[in-house]
């Protein structure tokens, strides 16, 4: 397996998790490892919860980009 595979992995699994974890929010549960993120409050969790799903965005995206051929079609060497 590939860094870039592992990478993938990594950000879908956080897009999962970070998902399901504000669905199961928004009906009133929540996974249990996961609970430690409720004791500052529900808004600091959902904040954190959103942030996970945007990070395994960014994660996948960063992962998925082929540098060489960036850098080759904006003009760089």
């Amino acid at each position: 397996m590939t860094k870039k595979s592992l990478w993938t992995i990594l950000g879908l699994s956080l897009i999962i998790v970070g998902l399901t974890a504000v669905i199961l929010q928004m009906i009133g549960t929540q996974w249990a490892f996961l609970s430690f993120l409720e004791i500052p409050g529900r808004l600091f969790a959902f904040v954190t919860k959103v942030i996970m799903v945007i990070a395994g965005f960014v994660i996948i995206v960063l992962a998925r980009t082929d540098w060489e051929r960036e850098r080759q079609e904006s003009g760089g060497e």
